[in-house]
């Protein structure tokens, strides 16, 4: 499974969890939202994440 920033966005946007997430990764480590994105991607979607399976959906 590859990173697709597009993708990724989608993800967020539909989930409030993961939106609420992104806010407290970029806030917390002080990144720009492409970086926390990529950040959010490995820690909850990348290897059995609990996000995975609706990422492959998109």
């Amino acid at each position: 499974m590859q990173y697709v920033k597009s993708k990724m966005e989608k993800l967020v946007k539909n989930s409030p969890e993961l939106s609420a997430r992104l806010k407290q990764v970029m806030k917390e480590l002080d990144l720009e939202k492409s970086y926390a994105l990529k950040a959010l991607y490995h820690s909850e979607v990348k290897d059995g994440g609990l996000h995975q399976r609706d990422y492959q959906e998109l």
